[in-house]
């Protein structure tokens, strides 16, 4: 699968999804929203062990949400979604704003180019979706509070500091540090990653505006399903249904 703005490569087992909009800093839209959310479902369904998920160009992971053509950002956000088992690693080639931010929390792992900046301005603007409060599980208290509350710019190394971020690495080595990660989690075996994700999915509280967007995820495959076509046609022909389970 390849869109104008959302690309996916996969080569020996690892997924490369690439946010594509450089001209607009990869700006999340409509596009990429639905873009992603196809590109988790290719991820879930394939032979691809792991994902990195990165943006187009040098300058920008993401701006965070396109206010003229704003996205859900729920449906594309891995694990809310799209149910992964597969670990997910984000590369953050630039800065990473709002929806971005979401994207990195809800990743495995990370790698952040030297000048990549991190921002959460929805205090800023009075604007909020509540994804976001799922980063008080993943890292700190007191810090998830100062990221998210203040809107302040966050670097690369405070971010590392944060254990928001892995590792930290120039631009140039910024796929080669990412891509170190994959080809290890690639070798591994790929039912115990799916063990031990699973199992620390459990261990992470859920924020509200997560535990939402999993119950929409749910509803959405029932109610897209083949079953829900039948029940409908059954009910307009007046005839007894016929149920496949899918």
């Amino acid at each position: 699968m390849s869109t104008n703005v959302v690309t996916y490569e996969s080569h020996e087992h690892i997924a490369v999804i690439t946010m594509n909009r450089p001209e607009k800093h990869n700006a999340l839209n409509g596009e990429i929203e639905e873009g992603l959310h196809q590109a988790w479902l290719r991820f879930r369904d394939s032979d691809d062990r792991v994902a990195i998920l990165t943006g187009a160009g040098q300058k920008a992971f993401t701006a965070g949400a396109d206010l003229y053509s704003p996205p859900e950002i729920w449906r594309f956000t891995p694990g809310v979604g799209v149910e992964l088992e597969k670990p997910v690693i984000a590369a953050v080639n630039g800065v990473c704003v709002g929806g971005g931010v979401v994207l990195v929390q809800f990743a495995d792992l990370c790698v952040a180019a030297e000048h990549a900046v991190f921002s959460y301005p929805e205090a800023k603007v009075a604007l909020c979706g509540g994804l976001i409060s799922s980063v008080a599980a993943r890292i700190p208290h007191k810090l998830a509070m100062e990221m998210i509350l203040l809107g302040e710019k966050i670097t690369a190394q405070r971010a590392y500091e944060f254990g928001l971020v892995n590792k930290v690495v120039p631009q140039t080595e910024l796929m080669a540090a990412a891509m170190g990660y994959a080809r290890t989690l690639a070798d591994n075996a790929p039912l115990v990653l799916s063990l031990l994700k699973r199992f620390v999915g459990r261990v992470l509280p859920k924020g509200p505006s997560e535990l939402a967007g999993i119950g929409r995820r749910d509803v959405a495959v029932v109610m897209s399903s083949q079953d829900a076509e039948e029940g409908k046609a059954s009910f307009r022909e007046k005839r007894k249904p016929v149920y496949v389970g899918r």
